[in-house]
């Protein structure tokens, strides 16, 4: 008798296969989902693959444009990033993954759906979230967090040696001893030689970026247009390139960024579950908007907008994302305080590209008017009377007066 009907999340690697026939094993009824968000991947070859191991069913969704309109232009939005330095590229994918699957699941009449996520990462806290916030009556299985599952199969051998046994095609290397996860906005690496900290990542590791010493030795030069915050122009001053489209702007930005060796970190992170975690990561074309967007911002948003977003907006809708709390109250309110901060948010930035590097020469705004060159030279009066600042510091001074006298006295 069948246990019910579930969808899985599924890669095409060792560990989603091997899961989907173990739920078959376990009675289940299995239908395969694959979420196509920028990876390079042979979707049709996993699709065989599942279809052959005994999977009901295989959805391939491409979600690639909606994950640029909804999450990583917003994250650009917010300079969104993790610790001051990890651009969120792993968390901001899931939950336009974990909604496809929940609607696909809804209209399929699953009672369950699955995910190969392990019991001490950050990946099952947010699908899972996103799962109950979407479907709140909709059961998870889990297969990592069952003792039954994770005692069969302590390690990559064992899995392996499972693969052999239920003829699933595996394709297992040990010359690459770490995991990846890739979607367009980056690539992560852990596991493996990098749970050491102190090991330097082979050359070979690195798959998405040019290394910067080996980076073409003449800079590329572009130009970013914004529109409320938003880059809706791109254009390649050397040969006169131009992407309008949200999409193909962005996979352009990957492209030059890729070229230049732009976008490589490596941290230690702390994982939202309690766990430190070394990762390495790549993501070109964001580490470019990001720094061209944070630019544009000195120029046209207001000081105390800029002070209350870069002190509540950002921190906040960061740690959300990271934790996989994007479907909640308090996200939605985060986005709308985000959408208002941006409406000034327009304007030019022109950028060099070098070796790693992305270097800001210049900015400008047709629209708003915040930067008055006359008023901030230091040739002309521009208007601004130097004596007016004689009250200025005067009324500023009061409270620290009153509190020097106490902390101070007479000793200095």
């Amino acid at each position: 008798m069948s246990q019910g009907r579930v969808l899985l999340a599924y890669s095409g690697g060792l560990d989603t296969s091997c899961i989907l026939v173990w739920l078959i094993e376990q009675g289940y009824e299995v239908i395969a989902y694959m979420a196509n968000i920028g990876q390079e991947e042979d979707f049709e070859a996993a699709r065989e693959k599942a279809l052959k191991i005994g999977a009901k069913k295989v959805y391939i969704e491409d979600l690639r444009q909606i994950y640029v309109d909804e999450l990583i232009f917003p994250a650009i939005q917010a300079n969104a990033i993790y610790e001051n330095v990890y651009l969120l590229g792993t968390s901001l994918a899931r939950p336009v993954i974990a909604r496809s699957q929940i609607e696909i699941a809804t209209k399929e009449n699953c009672q369950f759906v699955s995910h190969g996520c392990t019991g001490k990462g950050n990946d099952q806290v947010r699908f899972e979230l996103a799962y109950y916030a979407l479907k709140p009556s909709i059961k998870v299985i889990a297969p990592w967090r069952i003792p039954e599952f994770y005692e069969r199969f302590p390690g990559r051998q064992s899995l392996l040696d499972y693969a052999a046994q239920k003829d699933i095609p595996v394709f297992q290397t040990k010359s690459k001893p770490w995991s990846t996860d890739e979607n367009l906005f980056h690539i992560s690496y852990e596991a493996g030689i990098l749970e050491d900290p102190n090991v330097t990542p082979p050359k070979d590791m690195w798959k998405l970026t040019v290394d910067p010493e080996d980076a073409p030795n003449t800079p590329e030069r572009i130009t970013i247009t914004f529109k409320h915050g938003i880059p809706v122009k791109v254009v390649n001053n050397d040969d006169g390139t131009t992407k309008t489209d949200s999409l193909d702007l962005f996979i352009y930005l990957n492209t030059i960024a890729r070229r230049n060796g732009i976008g490589r970190i490596d941290i230690v992170e702390n994982r939202f579950i309690g766990i430190k975690s070394r990762g390495c990561y790549e993501t070109p074309g964001g580490t470019i908007l990001r720094a061209a967007h944070i630019d544009l911002e000195g120029l046209v948003l207001d000081r105390q907008v800029r002070a209350l977003r870069d002190q509540f907006i950002t921190p906040q809708f960061s740690q959300i994302l990271y934790n996989g709390q994007y479907f909640s109250p308090e996200r939605e309110f985060l986005s709308a305080s985000l959408e208002a901060s941006q409406k000034s948010i327009n304007g030019e930035v022109r950028l060099k590209l070098y070796k790693g590097n992305v270097i800001v020469e210049g900015r400008k705004s047709d629209t708003v008017k915040l930067y008055d060159m006359e008023e901030s030279s230091m040739d002309v009066q521009g208007g601004f009377s130097p004596t007016d600042s004689d009250g200025f510091i005067k009324i500023q001074s009061i409270r620290l007066k009153k509190w020097g006298e106490t902390a101070f006295g007479n000793n200095l």
